[in-house]
């Protein structure tokens, strides 16, 4: 890993079900490029944090289509976005 400021964080609850499971270990890199389909990890400004698959991101929105077929489509403004970085790798 050439990032010296990724981290891992562990997977909680259901809602990124069937491709992440409560316990599973993500190594989140901040200095990834991100390309549309990626599956990412982001962090609202009012602290939810989700990991979902981008679908777009502008200079003005994200759009992110979770990895759980239960949960919708989300479509969030930069500014409500503390962070958003690549999942590179998972223990799963």
């Amino acid at each position: 890993m050439d990032d010296p400021r990724a981290y891992a964080l562990e997977v909680s609850g259901d809602s990124m079900e069937p491709v992440y499971r409560e316990g599973d270990v993500l190594i989140v890199s901040p200095a990834a490029t991100l390309r549309r389909g990626d599956r990412v990890v982001l962090r609202t400004k009012e602290g939810e944090v989700m990991a979902q698959r981008l679908v777009r991101q502008t200079a003005h929105r994200i759009d992110l289509q979770p990895l759980n077929p239960g949960h919708p489509d989300r479509s969030l403004a930069v500014e409500e976005v503390a962070w958003l970085a690549r999942i590179v790798w998972a223990s799963q």
